[in-house]
């Protein structure tokens, strides 16, 4: 079992990598616009379960919920546009 101060900490850690392991994806797309290995299928899906995620996170009020699922879908939504556009 895990010490509850740890839990919080732990909490904002998955938050974080979740999010930002997005940025790396954008950054290479921006760079080479090459969007053939992106399934417009699985990024869609997953923006959308990432809105549900906010949604979530606005109807308990929990503002890491709402921070990091905001920055995701930001981050999805710019991917699916990249790949809308580049094809």
């Amino acid at each position: 079992m895990l010490p509850q101060t740890l839990v919080p900490y732990i909490g904002l850690a998955a938050a974080f990598v979740t999010t930002f392991c997005w940025l790396p994806q954008a950054i290479r797309i921006i760079r080479t616009r090459d969007t053939r290995a992106i399934s417009l299928p699985a990024y869609g899906a997953f923006a959308a379960g990432i809105a549900l995620w906010l949604m979530y996170g606005i109807a308990l009020g929990d503002l890491p919920l709402i921070l990091s699922n905001t920055v995701t879908l930001g981050l999805q939504l710019f991917i699916v546009g990249l790949k809308l556009r580049y094809g």
